[in-house]
């Protein structure tokens, strides 16, 4: 299971008008600790931006899963509800998830949460959609030397 990290970059941008602007954007990784959210964001984002930047936060996220889509330029925050029955009580328990999912707008977002969760065999309901300010999001490439792991030295 991943775990994702919020990451707010601040660095100034060139707005459609011409004007240089200070932005404060956040985007999101997998990373198994705060250090290597920091590392990674640096390393993914190092050629979009030129000049100077700086990480101003790094937080965990409560995303369980995203759900990406390639035609899609937002992401969305999809909180919903797993129901289960208390045995005992006979009562409904609602436990409360959240996932990303990436959209081009709000109906294709449910139609992507929709897809997603096909499989599953809890029921659910979903509470929000909400779209949010996250920029892009990069997941761990598996496969690729991460750059602490280029620089290890090779056990024998």
């Amino acid at each position: 299971m991943a775990l994702w990290f919020e990451c707010k970059v601040r660095y100034d941008k060139m707005q459609e008008n011409g004007v240089v602007k200070r932005v404060n954007e956040p985007y999101i990784v997998d990373a198994l600790s705060f250090t290597e959210a920091e590392s990674r964001i640096i390393e993914e984002i190092k050629p979009y931006i030129s000049g100077d930047f700086t990480i101003s936060a790094v937080k965990k996220t409560k995303i369980a899963e995203i759900f990406f889509d390639q035609t899609g330029d937002r992401f969305y925050h999809v909180k919903y509800n797993i129901i289960t029955l208390d045995e005992k009580s006979g009562a409904e328990k609602r436990t409360t998830v959240l996932n990303l999912v990436q959209a081009s707008d709000f109906d294709s977002a449910l139609s992507n949460f929709q897809e997603g969760m096909k499989g599953t065999m809890a029921d659910f309901e979903v509470a929000a959609i909400i779209e949010t300010q996250v920029m892009d999001v990069f997941p761990l490439k598996l496969g690729v030397k991460q750059p602490s792991e280029a620089s290890a030295p090779a056990a024998e």
